[in-house]
């Protein structure tokens, strides 16, 4: 990051849309109202495409496996969506994750897309028990950091924040930023995906972004009930937080948590803090192969 980066991390709201046009008014709304506020990158939450769900009969919406097939129809319009928004109000989006069809399985897809209109994505790497054993949704293998105007971004997709070795591989690839988009059902469930978020941002001294699905959906067997809050984190250094902490959102509240980012201070962090997580990670004993990290440029 060159500079300071205004982050807006979205606690976004299931919904029950009776058509695509009231799809298109509330990511619109939205999006517009955090461009105002003069956010460069948005972050959506993991699952959040699966209000898209309600748009289908109730034998569809009803049924796990019918809604994932279903849901392919209306894949092409989400991304179109997004990347009209990200052009017309010139900023970063991250889309709410996507179980997205490829070859014969399904994946659990993240896409990024820039101001330009062009996009990259990041499949989830760590499957939950509820997307293997209920869904069949399969695990991603290509690990990505995106080379943005705003700096590398890595993307972490919810359970995947709590596995250390994806987030640093994405670290020693020049991210600088990690998104974590969740979604979960329990309070323990947040609290483990935020647990392992402020992790990361410490042992990697870099920002992780967490931006929560929140609200019930009883339609939904897939999105019955969401918990949460957004934060934005940061290595407990000296110029940061003492708690990490640099901003939170309302418990369970449908709204925008924005932050401003100064690179520099995590820099400093790197070079003089009071510790070293980052560069000292290499002298933990018996550290396995991280895994390989594609960068692509998203300008």
């Amino acid at each position: 990051m060159s500079a300071s980066v205004r982050i807006a991390a979205a606690q976004y709201p299931v919904s029950e849309p009776a058509h695509w046009q009231a799809v298109d008014t509330q990511l619109e709304s939205w999006v517009a109202e955090a461009a105002r506020a003069g956010a460069q990158l948005l972050v959506f939450p993991e699952y959040a495409a699966m209000s898209l769900a309600a748009l289908f009969p109730p034998a569809v919406r009803g049924d796990l496996q019918a809604q994932l097939q279903a849901l392919q129809e209306l894949h092409a319009d989400y991304r179109s969506l997004h990347r009209r928004l990200a052009q017309q109000y010139h900023l970063y989006i991250l889309a709410g994750s996507f179980p997205l069809r490829v070859g014969e399985v399904y994946r659990n897809r993240a896409e990024l897309f820039a101001p330009s209109g062009t996009s990259g994505w990041q499949d989830k790497w760590t499957m939950t028990r509820f997307e293997t054993e209920q869904w069949g949704i399969s695990a991603g293998r290509q690990l990505k950091v995106f080379d943005t105007a705003l700096g590398r971004i890595g993307i972490n997709i919810c359970y995947d924040v709590e596995f250390p070795l994806l987030a640093r591989a994405q670290v020693e690839a020049g991210a600088e930023l990690i998104l974590a988009p969740s979604c979960t059902d329990t309070t323990a469930g947040y609290w483990r995906v935020r647990l392992g978020a402020q992790a990361r941002a410490l042992e990697n001294q870099c920002v992780v972004v967490q931006a929560p699905l929140v609200g019930d959906a009883p339609w939904s067997p897939a999105i019955d009930i969401n918990v949460g809050a957004a934060g934005i984190y940061a290595p407990p250094d000296r110029g940061l937080p003492d708690d990490g902490l640099i901003a939170c959102g309302e418990w369970n509240r449908p709204q925008w948590l924005h932050a401003e980012i100064d690179p520099q201070r995590l820099l400093a962090v790197r070079e003089n803090g009071q510790v070293f997580n980052h560069r000292d990670w290499s002298l933990q004993p018996g550290l396995t192969t991280m895994p390989v990290v594609e960068v692509e440029p998203l300008r």
